[in-house]
């Protein structure tokens, strides 16, 4: 794969450890050509974004807050917390990803589902793949083992590949042409 100038900012967000987000900088780089740097700054739990009703934090109030924290030379912006993540239409998300704004967040929360050790950081590797991808333009993949699949639940993520199918590798090379 060729290598491109894209950079993606890792940033931790409440309690996982900073150097935790190392463990997807090389799963990045090898399935969708990008390089990532971890940030130094490490956000506190974003209690702005939480909703007493549902108990849980809302996805777009985060990235809201992690736009600004992108300087020169980085293109876009992940962000890493454990707390519990939703978006109106659904009852809970592992991720969301907005390419507008060229941000995402992801909740390692419903990741520790079952899991621990390896388990757990093939699925965090997993998740942080597919919403770098969704960064870079690609949609969500009707290949169960894709990494680009809809997981609706951990044990999605336990099925899938941590690489893209032939449909979405070639729609990755046209988005970067």
């Amino acid at each position: 794969m060729v290598q491109s100038q894209k950079v993606l900012l890792l940033v931790s967000i409440g309690n996982p450890p900073p150097v935790l987000l190392r463990e997807v900088e090389e799963p990045i780089a090898t399935q969708l050509g990008v390089s990532c740097v971890v940030s130094k700054m490490v956000m506190p739990t974003p209690a702005y974004a939480f909703n007493k009703d549902r108990g849980q934090y809302h996805c777009n109030a985060i990235m809201r807050r992690l736009v600004p924290l992108l300087e020169g030379g980085q293109s876009m912006v992940l962000g890493v917390t454990d707390v519990d993540l939703f978006v109106p239409d659904s009852p809970f998300v592992l991720g969301e990803a907005d390419r507008e704004s060229k941000t995402a967040v992801m909740s390692l929360g419903r990741l520790h589902q079952g899991a621990e050790g390896e388990h757990f950081r093939r699925r965090f590797q997993v998740e942080a793949v597919h919403q770098a991808g969704h960064l870079l333009g690609l949609s969500f993949c009707e290949d169960p083992r894709c990494v680009m699949f809809f997981a609706q639940s951990p044990q999605d993520c336990d099925r899938k590949q941590l690489s893209l199918c032939n449909n979405c590798r070639n729609e990755l090379n046209k988005l970067n042409r």
